[in-house]
């Protein structure tokens, strides 16, 4: 352990103290055509992406202690309110405010993070847990790789009607039991299962146009930008079966690398011989109410972010969840998020991101290359921003390059690849397989909050997958979506 110590100090710290070093003071010629538009925020924050991306990756320090320093590093330096000398533009707004910052700490996903996690607390300490995933799970027996299959499909099912955040949040409660059952010498299986956990949200939630915010961005914008409507049966017809082939394969990746080595997985109920009280009643009925208003968000308007602290102030007013309970929650994981979150904002609020995509010219490339380079950059930016943010930024500038492309020479070939409504639904597929980090998707941070998940297994598992997603994904979009 010393000695594995001393080479992330040594070494490895050292490099990535060095590549930040270099990006902060390098001559903006180095970065291209991009170099001419580049302003001192957006350099920094270059840095800044690039320092996070290293730390997170080696894991020289904990994610969530990379996080913080994220956050207060970018306070400091790229924000409103950093230190006077560093403000040598003098133009303030370049800038991003610190408020916006300030505020990744209290972001409506990490108070979904929070609510979820008391729900789980509850869950585990009044039995909801093992209680609702025998009867989530039974139907796929007692072996351990189909208990796998089934947590995939099960946790998939509710992503394309709920938000995959929300999802991952209610599956980690119900998932307990199932990790507790294995013994500590199936470690490998229960990394697995966590895995399971991110891979099915997020892969499920394409399945529908309301499963994931990119899928309803390409949608929405679709029809206000270029007059093409998508119904609901137009996508779940076409998607759901992506999807399928998706778990399936994610279940054969999962089983290979994190075997079993338990025969059998059950889910002991104990003999519950205490008198039940109010607060029994009060901790079940509120959790199914959180579930209920989470599946039919689309229904009363109510966001899922909201609904997760229904269950708090429930909960906390009753004495169902009281002051020993706080201690529970992980905290870490919350941080962690709102690094990633503050990462996001900086990329966003300085503009870099939009600028690293307007530097490209896409109407200089093939209609296959188009697709492929869109498709790269959506990846590689929503591992590191949101997925919903990477959309929102991406696939509008893809709509108006695609009207360019249909008064070219390329029309017809463009077409024959779904036009405007495929390139912009391959994005959002591109963005909702992009999960190789713990701060890539909130799913993938609950997985981390499980204590079982190495940066190296989600970096694995989240790359193969990924790739899977995109070379299958860009021929299933430009196979089946142009029918407008």
């Amino acid at each position: 352990m010393e000695k594995k110590i001393n080479v992330k100090y040594c070494i490895l710290l050292p490099i990535v103290l060095l590549v930040t070093v270099f990006l902060w003071c390098a001559p903006k010629e180095i970065f291209g055509s991009l170099g001419d538009v580049l302003t001192v925020t957006q350099q920094r924050t270059i840095a800044i992406f690039a320092f996070a991306a290293l730390m997170w990756i080696f894991e020289i320090v904990p994610n969530w202690v990379t996080s913080l320093m994220v956050i207060v590093g970018s306070l400091l330096t790229i924000s409103s309110k950093s230190i006077g000398f560093l403000k040598v533009t003098g133009d303030d707004s370049l800038f991003v405010p610190y408020t916006e910052l300030m505020r990744s700490f209290a972001d409506p996903v990490v108070m979904l993070f929070l609510g979820g996690f008391v729900l789980a607390i509850v869950a585990s300490k009044y039995g909801m847990d093992v209680t609702m995933a025998r009867l989530l799970l039974k139907p796929f027996g007692k072996k351990p790789k189909f208990v796998l299959l089934g947590v995939l499909i099960v946790i998939s099912i509710f992503s394309m009607f709920m938000s995959n955040t929300a999802t991952a949040a209610m599956f980690l409660a119900f998932l307990a039991p199932v990790f507790a059952s294995l013994p500590d010498t199936d470690a490998k299986g229960k990394v697995g299962i966590a895995l399971a956990i991110p891979i099915a949200a997020n892969v499920g939630g394409i399945g529908t146009p309301i499963g994931t915010p990119p899928n309803a961005t390409a949608v929405g914008n679709l029809d206000s930008l270029a007059g093409i409507t998508i119904g609901f049966s137009d996508w779940a017809f076409r998607m759901i079966p992506f999807v399928i082939v998706m778990i399936l394969i994610a279940w054969v990746l999962l089983t290979f690398f994190y075997p079993f080595n338990s025969k059998e997985i059950v889910l002991e109920i104990k003999k519950d011989d205490h008198k039940k009280t109010y607060k029994d009643y009060v901790a079940w009925i509120t959790f199914g109410a959180t579930i209920l208003l989470w599946m039919t968000e689309q229904l009363h308007g109510i966001s899922s972010n909201i609904v997760a602290l229904i269950p708090l102030v429930v909960y906390t007013a009753t004495g169902v969840f009281g002051k020993e309970d706080i201690k529970e929650i992980n905290w870490e994981v919350l941080w962690l998020v709102a690094g990633g979150f503050a990462l996001g904002y900086a990329l966003d609020k300085t503009g870099l991101a939009k600028a690293l995509i307007t530097s490209i010219d896409f109407n200089a490339m093939s209609i296959i290359v188009v697709f492929v380079v869109a498709g790269l950059i959506c990846y590689l930016l929503s591992n590191f921003i949101s997925n919903s943010a990477t959309a929102a930024l991406l696939i509008p500038i893809m709509i108006a390059i695609g009207k360019g492309l249909l008064e070219s020479g390329n029309a017809e070939a463009f077409q024959a690849f779904g036009g405007q409504q495929g390139l912009s639904v391959f994005v959002a597929v591109c963005a909702s397989v992009a999960m190789c980090l713990p701060i890539s998707t909130p799913p993938n941070a609950i997985a981390a909050s499980t204590g079982l998940v190495e940066t190296k297994d989600m970096t694995k598992v989240g790359l193969i997958v990924g790739i899977i997603g995109l070379v299958l994904g860009f021929f299933w979009v430009t196979k089946f979506f142009p029918f407008a």
